[in-house]
């Protein structure tokens, strides 16, 4: 049995890809380099998006995240004319540092076992 996606994941999905174009091509904000937009989660009745990003400058991710904010209304025109719905979600950009908290969290076990290791082998 196919898994049936609902009408939102399916236009979020479409409006991940659209962003990713827009924000890489139409943007010339300078804060706004380097993003990945990660997931995006639409409101059941379509008038609101929450956009999650994730930025290749980790130290600069607020920045970032107020250049989208202030070019929302821009990139809300641009999808509209490139998805046809009757109305285009408002867009919120979200910082996801997901990502990053797991690849800090995998070095620190990394460390542990590796730690474990040489104890284990000095008592041999």
């Amino acid at each position: 049995m196919p898994y049936d996606y609902s009408r939102t994941d399916r236009i979020g999905e479409q409006i991940k890809r659209e962003l990713s174009m827009l924000i890489r091509n139409e943007i010339k904000d300078p804060r706004v380099s380097m993003v990945s937009i990660l997931d995006v989660e639409i409101t059941k009745d379509l008038s609101k998006a929450k956009v999650y990003f994730d930025a290749l400058n980790q130290e600069e991710h607020e920045a970032c995240e107020k250049g989208l904010n202030n070019a929302a209304g821009f990139l809300r025109r641009e999808l509209g004319h490139a998805i046809k719905l009757r109305n285009t979600p408002s867009l919120t950009f979200i910082y996801d540092d997901t990502e990053q908290k797991a690849n800090d969290l995998s070095v620190l076990i990394d460390k542990a076992v590796s730690s474990d290791k040489k104890s284990s082998d000095k008592e041999d």
